[in-house]
């Protein structure tokens, strides 16, 4: 694991690119369509998934947790202690939780930056693709998505091999990036309906 997560995020470092050179989409070579088309079929295939990640932010702070996907348009991050912050998207907005305080956060649905990933099919290919690489057995895909809090960057990084995600960073419009590397990944496992809900004892905060 330890050396998935040095290759994975030397990886990310080595390709970062800054939002203004990534301005226009780009012509994906033949090869490329069908790679992405693989990787859009496989993730498509699977369901749920429920595993852990490390995240990693602009000042090289890491934070641990646990993660729950489930197609379509659902997923939590669950931070470790001594944390209480979590991260849930219901399929009509996403939130950020604060489970000491018991107050949330609300986000409009079309905010979330991973959304191709996470809809009833991924769909990378109709996504605003401008780079791929290729390297140590892995594919970033970057895409430029508009969000109504700005122009985001996203790199999905997949595993060529198995097609299946690994990783992803996001560089924000205040140009903040956060590396997400995901471990211990369990697919297609039932997972609680609650983990996709918010409290009705939590209060709302204005942003």
């Amino acid at each position: 694991m330890i050396r998935r997560d040095a290759l994975l995020l030397g990886f990310s470092a080595a390709f970062a690119i800054s939002l203004p050179a990534l301005a226009q989409s780009r012509t994906l070579t033949p090869e490329e369509q069908q790679l992405v088309g693989e990787i859009d079929a496989h993730n498509s295939a699977i369901r749920t998934m429920v595993g852990r990640f490390l995240q990693i932010d602009t000042s090289g702070g890491r934070t641990e947790g646990t993660f729950f996907l489930e197609r379509p348009d659902k997923v939590a991050f669950r931070y470790n202690p001594p944390s209480r912050e979590e991260i849930v998207s219901i399929g009509r907005g996403f939130y950020v939780l604060n489970r000491r305080d018991e107050t949330y956060y609300a986000y409009p649905q079309d905010s979330i930056p991973l959304r191709q990933f996470l809809g009833d099919k991924v769909q990378l290919l109709s996504a605003k693709v401008v780079d791929i690489v290729m390297s140590d057995g892995f594919m970033s895909v970057t895409i430029i998505d508009e969000t109504v809090a700005g122009t985001v960057q996203v790199s999905l990084v997949f595993d060529t091999d198995t097609k299946e995600l690994a990783q992803w960073s996001l560089v924000e419009p205040s140009g903040a990036e956060l590396t997400f590397s995901l471990y211990d990944v369990e697919k297609d496992v039932q997972i609680p309906r609650a983990f996709f809900s918010i409290p009705a004892t939590f209060k709302p905060l204005e942003q």
